[in-house]
């Protein structure tokens, strides 16, 4: 881009020099700075009183010089013989210029030079925006080619996903020796579609397969096929594919394909909008009359919801393969890979880490083992301990500290009482989610928290485990509410959450004792708006009217439960929020001997 704006000042400067040069080289030497512009009536009165000296006629404009040294200049009529007899009466010095002299220079430079300055910027503008500052490469495919042998990352590189490896592996076979299987009468498969949320791993699993088959491997976005010039998406599928033949046998990875391969015909734009050529095209390469041998395409995307059907039919992605985020065995495995990288402790217990990042993805993990590093590095140490996995999986989790926020000893209290109320709360109810820490250092946009961590991997959840987790997230209020008698703002996220709890329970999970196993609302989303959610409401108002007692019902059952415990474990309470004010955090080892002091 620096070289894009040195070019246009070259020239823009270049242009203002031509300009100069034309107005000295073309303008008769005569500097128009200062010079009179007199009427016809004005020269003839001022050669008769003898007041000039000189002139030069060119054509009908004069351009002269006083007897008092100032220049003028003024038009006159060829035809006007007597005006040349009043030259010679008075003496005066007549020059004459050829007319139309430098005619055609004039011209060109009046009439063409702008023209031709604005295209040479154009195509200076097309030239940088091309790869390789190649003018009008619009249709040259953008996906960089990965040789046979450059690529380093196979699937020893790749944890926490056994079940997926396996099925790429076939892939891998396939490529590797294609016959065992055509020889029965097998196809290759054409595509395989990765599916999973963000950060589990499916681009590395797309450059492990091209490093275990050992052959080229185009690698593109699917952003990177539109452009704003109509066509060229499809020109660029084209073009890539023809690289592809020519590579054969190859892979093509195709990154977060939805970009172009969304559901036809569900945009604002209509059905022939650039992206739709593109996907249109995607669709021909991959299955049409012309179908390659030995191409497999690899696609990946968080949105599996929106993608064109066509896109998703055997022939094209013959596979969807699943890539989830890491159970607890495959967290442990991700973090054994990267911490071959890391100087770590011999005290670092991974698998305890494992254990208390449920919901972590390969990138989360990857970025707690290097946030971990760096806050050892910070620290002055040689090894990576585990006080600083902690400290990272806090930050992560609930942001960094802020400890430069002000907090006065009122609020400070307000705080300590709540954040102990949620944890008094998940001690005491049967069977909850262990209390990992208790904290009232301001963190992210939270003054307080306190975190519970599930000892395994939860995937289904009972109406208990989910009345229990309202309790507790009205333990705070309740807390609030015993001890000074008055309410605060401070439980508006944990009502906000307990309210949609309740109302998922009775809507969505069939939860409800009076409208029993039937789910109420649709959500829907609108492929072309994003994230934005509809919620349409398919019942009647009596049925509103019951969904909103019933939720209110569900909360006030579960308020009463939570200020029954803390109502009998009150000095409990004082004691953990007076640690907190002292400590400010406290952990899970703390947490419960306190409770088991008598």
């Amino acid at each position: 881009m620096k070289t894009f704006f040195k070019g246009i000042l070259i020239w823009v400067t270049l242009g203002i020099l031509i300009l100069l040069i034309y107005n000295f080289l073309f303008l008769d030497n005569f500097s128009l700075y200062g010079t009179l512009t007199l009427t016809y009536t004005d020269f003839i009165e001022k050669l008769e009183r003898g007041e000039v000296k000189e002139i030069t006629i060119d054509g009908k404009k004069v351009i002269g010089k006083l007897i008092n040294g100032k220049d003028f200049t003024t038009f006159i009529l060829p035809e006007d013989r007597e005006l040349y007899s009043l030259f010679k009466r008075q003496g005066i010095k007549v020059s004459v210029k050829p007319e139309n002299q430098n005619h055609w220079i004039t011209t060109f430079l009046i009439s063409w030079l702008p023209f031709i300055v604005l295209i040479f910027l154009w195509v200076l503008f097309i030239r940088q925006m091309q790869p390789g500052n190649k003018p009008f490469s619009f249709a040259r495919s953008r996906a960089k080619l990965i040789k046979e042998g450059e690529s380093k990352v196979t699937f020893k590189d790749v944890a926490g996903v056994e079940e997926a490896k396996e099925e790429l592996q076939e892939v891998v076979e396939f490529l590797k020796n294609p016959q065992r299987f055509t020889k029965l009468g097998a196809r290759i498969p054409k595509g395989v579609l990765l599916i999973g949320p963000p950060g589990t791993g499916k681009t590395l699993l797309a450059k492990a397969i091209a490093g275990e088959a050992g052959v080229p491997f185009f690698s593109i976005s699917g952003s990177d096929f539109v452009e704003m010039f109509v066509g060229v998406g499809a020109a660029r599928v084209r073009d890539l594919f023809q690289q592809a033949k020519s590579h054969a046998p190859c892979i093509i990875f195709i990154d977060e394909i939805d970009a172009v391969g969304r559901m036809r015909g569900a945009g604002l734009g209509g059905g022939h909008d650039e992206r739709e050529q593109t996907l249109n095209q995607l669709l021909v390469e991959m299955d049409g009359f012309d179908t390659g041998e030995g191409i497999v395409i690899i696609a990946a995307t968080n949105r599996p919801d929106i993608l064109d059907p066509a896109l998703l039919r055997p022939g094209r992605f013959d596979r969807q393969v699943i890539v989830p985020p890491p159970d607890v065995h495959g967290r442990e495995a991700i973090l054994s890979l990267y911490a071959k990288k890391i100087k770590l402790s011999p005290t670092v217990d991974l698998k305890a880490i494992a254990k208390s990042t449920p919901g972590f993805t390969g990138a989360n993990l990857e970025n707690l083992m290097n946030e971990a590093a760096l806050i050892a590095a910070k620290k002055g140490k040689e090894f990576v301990e585990m006080e600083d996995l902690e400290e990272a999986k806090d930050k992560i989790l609930m942001g960094k500290e802020r400890k430069g926020m002000a907090l006065n000893e009122e609020e400070k209290r307000i705080i300590a009482y709540h954040e102990a109320g949620h944890a008094l709360v998940a001690y005491y109810l049967p069977d909850p989610d262990p209390v990992h820490k208790i904290s009232i250092i301001p963190r992210g946009q939270a003054l307080g928290v306190t975190q519970q961590l599930p000892l395994d991997d939860r995937h289904i959840y009972t109406e208990d485990y989910l009345l229990k987790k309202i309790t507790v997230l009205l333990g705070g209020r309740v807390s609030e509410e015993i001890v000074f008698q008055k309410l605060t703002t401070g439980a508006r996220d944990d009502l906000k959450r307990a309210t949609t709890l309740a109302k998922k329970m009775i809507c969505e999970f069939g939860m409800s004792k009076y409208l029993g196993p039937l789910t109420y609302g649709r959500s829907e989303e609108p492929i072309f708006l994003g994230k934005e959610m509809f919620q349409i409401k398919d019942f009647s108002e009596e049925t509103a009217k019951v969904i909103d007692l019933e939720a209110k019902e569900i909360i006030h059952k579960c308020y009463e439960e939570a200020k029954k415990i803390i109502t009998k474990y009150i000095e409990k309470l004082h004691l953990v929020a007076q640690t907190l004010l002292e400590e400010e955090t406290i952990d899970s080892e703390k947490f419960k001997l306190l409770l088991q002091e008598n």
